[in-house]
């Protein structure tokens, strides 16, 4: 005989923190939190010691979620760099095309968290390296004449593909992305 065992406080506050500011911003009150993760305000201060600690935690976690699919999207791709990387503009094509898709939470949450000693602050800023890690040993095994700068310009066509998937749907600007990519990695080497 097995027992399920439902999840606990901390959890559910992290799911409802996941779905609500995404869905809703960073902006969404405790109430609404405390509500959806159905747990007393205790709860948030035991396990987070408040909004700010929830939010982080979330940034955290979500964080290492998104960067696991990056280098999904890319080992998906072959051992060819080139292919890797335009995976990456092919793959965020499909996820703007999602119906809950609201744009880049780590961009979103740079916005809206006003107080820049936030520790969320650090998160996103950390998540954004990782990501531009990851693109630019990629260019190096490519052999880019300058991997570090166009991992720049990779990131930042990753940026723009997701904050215009979000605020003008139906223009496909990770297809335009990818053309601009491509640009960018140069002409494929010759076998």
């Amino acid at each position: 005989m097995t027992t399920r065992t439902a999840p606990g406080p901390r959890e559910r506050l992290l799911e409802a923190a996941k779905e609500l500011t995404y869905r809703q911003g960073m902006g969404v009150g405790v109430d609404a939190l405390l509500k959806a993760a159905n747990v007393a305000r205790r709860s948030l201060y035991e396990h987070f010691g408040g909004k700010d600690g929830l939010v982080t935690e979330v940034l955290r976690l979500t964080a290492a979620e998104d960067e696991a699919a990056y280098e999904q999207t890319m080992r998906a791709a072959g051992d060819d760099p080139r292919r890797r990387l335009l995976a990456v503009f092919d793959w965020l094509g499909e996820i703007i095309e999602e119906p809950d898709f609201r744009g880049c939470r780590y961009l979103a949450a740079e916005l809206a968290l006003t107080d820049p000693e936030h520790p969320g602050h650090a998160v996103t800023r950390r998540y954004r390296e990782r990501v531009h890690d990851l693109l630019e040993a990629e260019l190096r095994r490519l052999g880019h004449p300058r991997p570090a700068y166009a991992a720049d310009q990779l990131l930042l066509l990753i940026d723009g593909t997701l904050a215009v998937g979000a605020t003008r749907p139906g223009t496909h600007p990770a297809a335009a992305a990818r053309q601009l990519a491509e640009q960018i990695l140069g002409e494929p080497r010759r076998s």
